[in-house]
């Protein structure tokens, strides 16, 4: 992406969703209130450092926001980060659970950030109250759901589940020696598309104690 375009998008794009939100301090709450906009309106929330990163005690500047805008078919979504490690790759998931175990996961999208750990990327599809992912079955002599979880995905999984929302977003890193330089765990995780990524570093918050899977992406509607 072009430099200049890049700090005027991540500019316009963070400016007034920090100033509204009071990141990176705001809480659940804040972030609620926040959301709380009309139907088929522009959409904002925050990514807060992982519960992994905050236990490592790492990525302690890390923050980003999201703005989700509804459209007649799909929506766009724009995600810009900032206090990341600099000239580095993640990779953006719509996932199920805020953090681990992180339940059904959907990768959407590579991010790199510059040479001062800012990033942004936009993306489209659907990424409103109506997201999400089933599964009614595979090839009937296929790999077991739970085999092997962190190796090379596979095409014949033999899995079923019901319609299941994903409602928020997490950003890893694309590499665990870039995650351990970083000062995290150098723990392999399968959030990549060679399914040998880092440690999540950025999440969103859930909307309410009392359901972890009730996230941001649930208050955009179509």
């Amino acid at each position: 992406m072009n430099r200049t375009f890049h700090r005027i998008a991540l500019a316009s794009l963070a400016t007034a969703t920090f100033a509204a939100m009071s990141l990176p301090t705001s809480g659940a709450s804040g972030t609620h209130a926040a959301l709380a906009s009309s139907n088929h309106a522009a959409v904002r929330f925050p990514l807060v450092r992982s519960a992994g990163a905050v236990k490592a005690n790492c990525l302690p500047h890390a923050r980003g926001v999201v703005r989700v805008t509804p459209g007649p078919l799909n929506d766009l979504m724009q995600v810009a980060v900032a206090g990341l490690p600099p000239e580095t790759d993640f990779d953006l998931f719509v996932i199920q659970l805020p953090n681990a175990p992180f339940g059904v996961a959907w990768y959407q999208s590579d991010l790199h950030t510059d040479d001062e750990g800012d990033g942004y990327v936009q993306v489209r599809g659907i990424f409103d109250v109506e997201t999400f992912s089933l599964s009614l079955g595979g090839p009937s002599n296929g790999e077991v759901a739970t085999q092997n979880v962190t190796g090379t995905a596979v095409t014949d999984t033999n899995v079923v589940f019901r319609p299941t929302h994903q409602y928020h977003l997490g950003l890893w890193f694309n590499s665990p020696d870039d995650a351990a330089k970083a000062g995290c765990p150098a723990a392999v995780t399968p959030f990549n598309g060679e399914q040998h990524a880092g440690i999540q570093a950025l999440t969103t918050q859930s909307l309410s104690p009392a359901d972890p899977g009730l996230g941001p992406l649930s208050q955009v509607h179509r």
